[in-house]
């Protein structure tokens, strides 16, 4: 894996407090980030310079994180980069449409920083595609 600090993460979450922890320990380790506050603002920053990966939050204002993914994967570009789910909704249905969208992962908030680091990490190395789909119980879309 490359050099972490040539890795740019990108934040979206409107609950500034959170994102910036998740800011600090992405830095701790070495990424270098940018946060947005909601997917308004993510969707610019992903337009002016790409980012390797997303950490996104699902329910915002004006755009929820599954619309924002939906409309990433209308453009080549940025349906390549992986989209990596924080949330406090972890209901089957809510997961099962990240799935559909093809995320590379959902994290269940509260999240450690050892679960935030091994799923970013297990996403870059597989280019972002989910090797095991979440456990919602019942099949997997795809």
């Amino acid at each position: 894996m490359p050099d972490r600090s040539s890795i740019r993460i990108l934040i979206i979450d409107d609950d500034v407090e959170y994102a910036g922890v998740l800011r600090m320990h992405l830095a701790a380790a070495g990424y270098a980030t940018e946060v947005a506050e909601d997917a308004i603002e993510g969707g610019k920053a992903l337009l002016a310079r790409p980012p390797a990966l997303v950490l996104c939050d699902i329910g915002m204002p004006y755009l929820s994180g599954l619309e924002f993914m939906s409309l990433m994967q209308t453009d080549a570009n940025s349906a390549m980069i992986p989209v990596v789910f924080i949330s406090g909704r972890s209901d089957a249905s809510t997961m099962a449409r990240a799935v559909e969208l093809g995320a590379a992962d959902f994290l269940a908030k509260p999240i450690t920083r050892e679960q935030l680091l091994q799923t970013i990490e297990a996403c870059l190395q597989s280019g972002g595609r989910r090797a095991v789909p979440p456990n919602v119980g019942f099949p997997p879309v795809v």
